[in-house]
């Protein structure tokens, strides 16, 4: 099977900026993207902002690709 991917650009829109644990997870978790890990774990209980965190990834990445 053949998949078809479009490149697409991501914007991320926030009126917040990372904050505490977030921004040292931010580039932890983008260094060993970077770096070739195959596996990384982003912890956190509900309401943390794990998912505001990984957009913030992308961006990174993202970023880093252009």
């Amino acid at each position: 099977m053949e998949i078809n991917r479009l490149h697409v650009d991501f914007d991320l829109q926030s009126k917040y900026d990372p904050k505490g644990d977030q921004i040292n997870a931010i580039a932890e978790l983008t260094e060993g993207l970077n770096s070739g890990e195959k596996y990384q774990t982003l912890l956190g209980a509900t309401g943390t902002g794990k998912t505001f965190t990984i957009a913030n990834i992308v961006k990174k990445c993202r970023k880093n690709l252009h």
